[in-house]
């Protein structure tokens, strides 16, 4: 039994090696689906599921592989991973990892084959690991991570900007409180964050209403007096805002991102660029 488990721990290390040095998919793939012999009951064990895998290709960002398991496997790939990864059920650790380690290529990957699958709640709406996420969001990540572009494209995929964590926080309380952090005005990626959801919110709903309320000096300095107002209630939505709302909400998910570079509106309006990165395949 200690001879199998070293064998299969010295597999699982070659296996783990040949995602991170980006083998060819049939090698990864021989070496996935290779079966070990370790009673003649478990004659069939495999080592590496292909959620597993995904998640390898993810941290790695092998995008072919990725490709792969999610064109070839949909709804194994994007299921919950083993104990090995986690001690707890996750019920959308995937997208949470490629938000963290910004793997958006990958990312858009696995929204193009989510928006395929009825789920409820969406599965962009669903939390990550409850020890490491604490119930927060894929868009509660890409806030914290102050990813602007992972912002705009799991909304732009259906993420609702309205999802409470654990605590009762929404995103968009995620991003006031990284921009009191700051304390800047026009903050860079802070300030693409909250201009990024803003623009998929018609409605404002969140918890730190109360502290903008407190400290109209501190936050007007922060936000700009426009937004300040709007967010503590005392004004409509910039007009421009307000039109870019309407607009996105005639937007389908299928096709996002590139239908929102399609709209025939200055460029300076628009969202920041979503550069994927994308590697030669």
């Amino acid at each position: 039994a200690e001879d199998n488990w070293k064998h299969r721990k010295s597999f699982s290390l070659l296996f783990y090696s040949a995602v991170r040095d980006l083998k060819p998919v049939w090698l990864l793939e021989d070496m996935r689906t290779m079966e070990t012999f370790y009673q003649e009951e478990d004659a069939s064990f495999r080592i590496y599921t292909p959620s597993e895998a995904l998640l390898y290709a993810i941290v790695h960002d092998h995008q072919a592989y990725a490709q792969y398991l999610l064109s070839r496997y949909t709804d194994e790939a994007l299921d919950m991973p083993g104990e090995r990864f986690c001690c707890c059920p996750s019920s959308a650790p995937h997208l949470a990892m490629a938000v963290r380690y910004d793997r958006r290529y990958i990312l858009g990957l696995i929204l193009q084959e989510t928006r395929r699958i009825p789920s409820t709640p969406p599965y962009t709406d669903r939390s990550g690991c409850f020890h490491r996420e604490d119930g927060r969001t894929p868009l509660h990540l890409a806030c914290e991570l102050l990813r602007p572009e992972a912002v705009i494209m799991l909304l732009g995929s259906g993420a609702s900007p309205h999802a409470l964590d654990h605590s009762g926080l929404t995103p968009l309380d995620v991003v006031l409180e990284k921009l009191r952090e700051s304390e800047e005005v026009n903050g860079g990626e802070r300030r693409q964050c909250l201009d990024n959801l803003l623009m998929f919110m018609p409605k404002v709903h969140f918890k730190m209403k109360g502290a903008l309320d407190r400290e109209p000096e501190r936050w007007g300095k922060v936000l700009g007096e426009e937004t300040y107002k709007y967010l503590a209630g005392r004004s409509p939505a910039p007009l421009v805002l307000s039109a870019m709302q309407t607009v996105l909400q005639q937007l389908s998910p299928v096709g996002f991102p590139d239908r929102l570079h399609e709209l025939p509106i200055p460029s300076s309006l628009k969202p920041p660029g979503l550069r994927l990165s994308q590697q030669q395949v």
